[in-house]
């Protein structure tokens, strides 16, 4: 079969050159530099090893909120994720369900000290676990306080089937709502159906690769690391209220 020549329109290249002088040159750098920079971590993902061997080592505090405490599918996932981030920063693990539970006042010293968070929870009916769900409702007066400003975290959701990306959008929103940051990619839902996919046969297993897998943890480890071991910035809050957040204001 003979391919015709492909015709160039004159006037859709005449556009195109005038789009590319009317975009400024650092907007044309940045982006190349930015597709070149995506090839590279793609082509060698050993580079997602954590900083240098002198990096300070940040304080993170690991919050477990599945009801299942730690011998749950979160608690699972928290280990694996811990075994990436112990060799580069100190971390306190505590858990809001079980016999060992801690509530919001009894966590507030190690909050407050903590320079990062990683929450993980279970979804149930659409939601993250109940002790999360207490421990943000008590958490309401530290909101925008140096408590949680600008500290970043990491989220971990595991689910059987469904629902658990709203979970973590959703609680991602809180978090921020509260003062913390989010780095890039770190947050993930791991699934029951997802593993199970992945356990297939060669063609399920294939079609299964773009689901979050258990060495996605490896990721988000990394990229909380580098965004705890930035330097402060002076973030601005806007006005809350602390004084009378739980006034009745329906009138009969």
């Amino acid at each position: 079969m003979t391919h015709k020549p492909f015709k160039q329109n004159p006037a859709r290249t005449a556009l195109s050159r005038l789009a590319r002088l009317l975009t400024p040159s650092w907007w044309r750098s940045a982006a190349s530099e930015t597709a070149a920079s995506a090839q590279r971590v793609s082509a060698t993902p050993a580079t997602l090893a954590p900083g240098n061997p002198g990096a300070p080592r940040p304080r993170i505090l690991i919050l477990n909120a599945s009801l299942a405490g730690p011998a749950g599918n979160s608690a699972r996932l928290l280990a694996l994720l811990e075994s990436h981030l112990s060799p580069h920063a100190d971390l306190v693990r505590a858990e809001l369900a079980g016999p060992d539970a801690f509530g919001f006042e009894r966590l507030e010293p190690a909050l407050r000290n903590a320079e990062a968070f990683v929450i993980a929870t279970g979804t149930h009916w659409d939601s993250w676990s109940s002790p999360l769900q207490k421990f943000l409702e008590d958490a309401t007066p530290a909101e925008a306080t140096p408590l949680w400003l600008g500290k970043p975290v990491a989220v971990l959701v595991t689910e059987h089937s469904t629902g658990g990306k709203g979970v973590l959008s959703r609680l991602q929103g809180v978090l921020v709502t509260l003062g913390c940051t989010l780095p890039p990619l770190s947050g993930l839902v791991l699934s029951q159906a997802a593993q199970l996919a992945r356990a297939g046969d060669e063609r399920s297993a294939a079609l299964a690769a773009d689901f979050w897998s258990p060495e996605d943890v490896r990721v988000a480890a990394h990229n909380l690391l580098l965004a705890a071991r930035q330097p402060r910035v002076a973030w601005k809050t806007w006005p809350v209220d602390r004084a009378d957040f739980h006034r009745v204001w329906l009138r009969p």
